[in-house]
């Protein structure tokens, strides 16, 4: 088993606390995980994204390379194009719908969701509005673990575990709500 995941967004959705969630969970079942992330910007709207690869072999890079992402997980849709260069033929995208309008001359919504439907293998999540349901606007990230968990090759068991344990300190119901939000990601695209 090799997987190659690109994760990508803006600043302040999340994104490095994602991928740290699915690093613990492939740490749990012995993975050999890597990973690379590049901050765009400190502040919050700046460009995010990180390679993360794991495999049951020893992994030699961080970094994905051009055509070979097995999956690119957004938290932004603009994102999700940005990254398309890596994903591999029969890799597949899943993003949130809402953009994050950061930039002058942002292309029209509908525009950027026509691209991303165009792509063979892709799902597409009211993040935010799940979020909401599960009981907190943060946990949209967790939504998105969901609802990119049918493609991550990590069972369901092992995510959650790894929500509990990354929200541990943070006590029982930030715990839950983020448990809530992956359960709600991940009913929105078995139902899609």
């Amino acid at each position: 088993m090799n997987r190659n995941v690109i994760l990508a967004g803006v600043g302040g959705q999340g994104l490095l606390a994602l991928a740290a969630v699915i690093g613990k969970a492939a740490r749990t079942l012995n993975l050999d995980v890597k990973q690379a992330e590049v901050h765009g910007m400190a502040q919050r709207g700046g460009v995010v994204q990180s390679h993360l690869r794991y495999a049951d072999r020893p992994l030699h890079s961080n970094l994905v390379r051009t055509g070979t992402a097995d999956l690119i997980l957004a938290l932004e849709p603009m994102e999700a194009l940005r990254y398309l260069p890596y994903l591999a033929p029969t890799g597949a995208v899943v993003s949130s719908r809402a953009p994050l309008v950061n930039v002058p001359g942002y292309p029209k919504e509908d525009d950027v969701l026509v691209e991303i439907e165009k792509l063979p293998v892709h799902r597409l999540v009211d993040a935010g509005a799940l979020a909401v349901e599960a009981g907190a606007l943060r946990a949209a990230n967790m939504v998105m673990l969901g609802a990119g968990s049918p493609f991550l090759d990590i069972p369901e068991e092992a995510l959650i575990g790894a929500v509990r344990s990354f929200f541990a300190d943070k006590g029982d119901p930030v715990v839950e709500t983020n448990v809530r939000a992956f359960r709600l990601g991940l009913a929105a695209v078995r139902t899609s």
